[in-house]
């Protein structure tokens, strides 16, 4: 990326204290070999960067591009039938424990090809790309083997390389019980879960792992395990917990340090203080709890009570969240979950980069941090989760650009 720049914009650093999301108004953006090397009111410039050349940018607002820290981008088919189920009655516990669910995504990814989870799952990430999104984390966990649980981590890798954004891989291997182990869930954990996992820090292609803690799926002395060879190999853990019941999830993740604890519906108040300590951030995921039509709200007041920062993300899956735009998601998450429209983006930018390991490198515009940015024609940053289906987004500045 070539220094450069920015005037008359508004910003939207999202940094902590001082002006809501952060806002700069009549400012100006100094970059530099692709960081941001100055941010603020454009009378207070430096010197030193008023010879740079200069992109005007016509008042527009500039926040730092978007990041959706939870997706299952790659997949194989859909499940529109099961959408249809639930529609009729039909539980999504039921769904899941009669062999649909997760385990029918499991035969699809399976039997599609490298190229096709490539091919489809890119028409998801455009859809990201399109809403202003710059980093993407993407989970395994529909291949169920330890070769197609790798193979789907090295579609997140290749997508990454294929558009200008940051792919960050978990490893979700313990996400459902697949029919060739015959409910045997230990033996599951021993032989794909933790070996995979093994050959797949080997392989470099891991940066997190996950788990799905769960009455449907593994209990927390399975998921236990899984996290203790995360440690052994120094990888950062996230959970899935809390979505349908309490199996205390979220506490088990906090005592392992995670990164993230990710849905929390189910979340008793009181362990929300087990996440704050740990510095864990919790990940909402509305669009699940959209198309389930769930109806106990995750626990945000005591969320912010005891100051857990709350990221926001798609969730983009086939079964429980085909929902591809995380300006949606933002609008979701102040409707549904009466997120403030300030709390939706800092969900999508400050406190998603926490989420991933990535603070002060994406996710506010400061001194330091790459230049990641999204221009957007809006007045005020309420409009990114304000309007429903359309995204305002003039363009992205990218410090993967190369000229």
């Amino acid at each position: 990326m070539p220094a450069r720049l920015l005037t008359q914009c508004r910003l939207a650093t999202m940094t902590p204290g001082g002006a809501p999301y952060g806002l700069v108004e009549d400012a100006a953006i100094a970059i530099d070999n692709g960081r941001i090397a100055w941010a603020g009111a454009s009378p207070e410039l430096p010197s030193q960067y008023t010879e740079l050349p200069e992109e005007l940018l016509g008042g527009r607002l500039v926040t730092p591009a978007l990041i959706d820290c939870h997706t299952h981008l790659v997949h194989g088919g859909d499940r529109a039938r099961e959408f249809e189920m639930r529609l009729n009655g039909v539980s999504y516990e039921e769904i899941a424990r009669a062999g649909g669910g997760i385990n029918s995504t499991v035969v699809s990814t399976r039997a599609a090809s490298e190229q096709e989870l490539i091919d489809t799952a890119l028409i998801r990430l455009d859809s990201l790309i399109a809403d202003g999104v710059a980093v993407v984390e993407i989970k395994s966990g529909y291949g169920l083997t330890v070769d197609d649980e790798l193979r789907m981590l090295r579609v997140a890798r290749r997508l990454g390389e294929l558009r200008p954004v940051k792919v960050v891989t978990t490893w979700l291997a313990a996400h459902a019980m697949p029919r060739d182990f015959n409910g045997d869930a230990d033996q599951y954990i021993n032989d794909v879960v933790i070996a995979g996992l093994e050959r797949a820090a080997a392989e470099g292609l891991v940066d997190a792992v996950d788990g799905y803690c769960e009455n449907i799926a593994f209990s927390p002395a399975q998921i236990e395990r899984v996290f203790q060879k995360a440690r052994e190999l120094g990888l950062p853990v996230k959970l899935h917990a809390e979505q349908l019941s309490d199996q205390k999830g979220a506490v088990l993740a906090a005592r392992y340090g995670a990164l993230s604890a990710d849905h929390l519906e189910h979340l008793a108040p009181e362990d929300a203080g087990a996440l704050a300590a740990a510095g864990s951030v919790a990940v909402l995921l509305p669009g699940a709890f959209y198309a389930l039509r769930e109806t106990k709200l995750p626990p945000i007041e005591a969320l912010r009570s005891a100051g857990v920062p709350m990221a926001v993300a798609t969730d983009c899956n086939p079964g429980t969240s085909p929902l591809s735009s995380l300006l949606v998601t933002m609008n979701m998450a102040c409707v549904l979950f009466r997120l403030t429209p300030e709390e939706a983006l800092a969900g999508a930018t400050s406190a998603a980069a926490k989420a991933l390991g990535l603070s002060g490198e994406y996710g506010t515009i400061e001194p330091d941090t790459r230049a990641e940015l999204a221009v957007w024609n809006v007045k005020h940053p309420a409009e990114l989760s304000y309007r429903i289906g359309r995204s305002p987004l003039e363009r992205r500045i990218s410090a993967m650009e190369t000229a």
